[in-house]
């Protein structure tokens, strides 16, 4: 009898520690953001990530696989291409390449996207990887994307930091800091702003997205980036003058929301 009894007290003690964890957890988790609370639900270094990719830091091995060029497509400045390989037939998207179907090609799986729906090609994938690039067999990899920057964050490779340096608004523009002071009144209208891209992520949810620094606003609460998606493509580093739609409080879902971003902009 004694026995039993320590045996269930022992029970008890860690089912009585799982419910407390699991409370902990819940209580630690954070909030929603208010229409107020700063750029975004996560940090601007995640925010253009597809759900379920990993957090920031998780540095993964990526899976690679060979195969042949069954079918391929190019659709905005994208290729699409159906590979044949050991594991099936697989879709990954990246940045427009020349390549012809029959091809041997070694592809990274870096970010999967289900259930996507092509807006350009007005097709729906089951299944889709979005990938740094291809390489074909015997040449060398392409970079691995920097797991964590891929919705907003996507087929890139790992970008240094940049320094950016203070920039005009354009005639008749704004400020980065300017639009997030008057983003509820810019809501829905169009601006022009201009500065040094620090971050590109491209063929995300069909669009690139872009992270635009002028040296106005504050790093502290955000307001001295701007996420902006485009169909172009730009290189971190570059100086660029965007025109589009200013969105407030946009929510992707899986916690990716944003107090402000720049929708359909397009270089000038």
């Amino acid at each position: 009898m004694i026995k039993f009894r320590s045996v269930s007290l022992v029970v008890l003690i860690v089912v009585t520690s799982l419910f407390a964890g699991i409370a902990c957890s819940r209580q630690d988790a954070p909030p929603a953001a208010a229409p107020n609370a700063g750029p975004a639900v996560v940090p601007a270094s995640q925010s253009a990530m597809p759900a379920g990719m990993p957090p920031m830091g998780a540095q993964a091995a990526v899976e690679t696989i060979s195969g042949e060029v069954a079918e391929t497509m190019d659709a905005s400045n994208y290729t699409y291409l159906r590979v044949k390989s050991a594991r099936g037939d697989v879709w990954v998207a990246t940045a427009k390449v020349p390549v012809k179907v029959g091809e041997k090609v070694v592809v990274p799986l870096e970010s999967e996207m289900r259930d996507f729906h092509s807006a350009s090609l007005k097709r729906d994938f089951p299944v889709i990887y979005f990938v740094t690039g291809i390489s074909r067999e015997g040449e060398p990899a392409p970079p691995p994307m920097a797991v964590g920057h891929g919705m907003g964050s996507a087929p890139t490779a790992p970008q240094a930091p940049v320094k950016v340096e203070p920039v005009a608004p354009p005639a008749g523009g704004s400020s980065i800091a300017d639009v997030w002071a008057n983003r509820a009144k810019l809501a829905g209208k169009t601006v022009t702003v201009r500065g040094t891209v620090v971050k590109f992520n491209g063929g995300i949810l069909d669009r690139n997205w872009i992270h635009l620094q002028d040296g106005s606003g504050k790093a502290a609460d955000g307001t001295n980036d701007l996420t902006v998606t485009t169909d172009a493509v730009v290189k971190v580093g570059e100086v660029i003058t965007v025109a589009g739609t200013v969105v407030v409080d946009k929510d992707f879902g899986s916690g990716y929301a944003y107090a402000l971003m720049l929708e359909k902009a397009k270089i000038k």
